[in-house]
């Protein structure tokens, strides 16, 4: 039976995500992400034997606006909003020899903060869900490859029902980088 990471281990990860297509308001940039993330370990109570949750316990990425069509250029950081109550990360094992893992990393709601020189700082928060779904074989991963579900649209905290961002997809290598 693969081994499944021990409850209450804390596990950092590194993340590269390239090429990532995001729309910012009339704009379609592509844009590299690099940073990570840290779950911690705990009990599946649905399924104790195969699975365990993943508590997030921190995320954070940052990237380069390009300078390109008369924009300046700038910065974006996607960062975990609060603590993870919901627990919905999950790792659990799909084939035992040789060993398979799905994972799924789900985070709800997260930040966006787009810097601009000239503008002022725009902070945008998730409309839905974001989840990362990740075939592995072996956990933590180790330059493993994880892909966004569904595109997720980020709005205003003043205005919740106008989209400002999509992220369409987020290609990212996860582990050993």
């Amino acid at each position: 039976m693969p081994m499944l990471p021990p409850i209450g281990a804390e596990i950092p990860c590194s993340a590269l995500a390239i090429s990532v297509p995001l729309q910012i308001r009339d704009r379609l940039v592509s844009v590299d992400f690099r940073g990570g993330w840290k779950h911690r370990v705990e009990v599946n109570p649905n399924d104790p034997i195969n699975s365990v949750r993943l508590r997030l316990i921190g995320f954070k990425m940052s990237a380069e606006l390009p300078a390109d069509k008369g924009a300046e250029g700038g910065s974006i950081t996607i960062e975990q909003n609060d603590v993870d109550v919901e627990l919905a990360s999950l790792l659990k094992v799909t084939q035992p020899s040789p060993p398979k893992y799905e994972c799924s990393l789900v985070m709800s709601p997260f930040t966006m903060a787009i810097y601009q020189p000239g503008r002022e700082e725009q902070i945008l928060v998730t409309k839905d869900k974001f989840t990362l779904i990740g075939q592995l074989t072996q956990y933590p991963p180790k330059g493993d490859q994880f892909q966004l579900q569904k595109p997720v649209d980020l709005v205003d905290l003043d205005k919740p029902n106008t989209v400002v961002a999509t992220i369409q997809k987020f290609p990212v290598k996860a582990g050993g980088l």
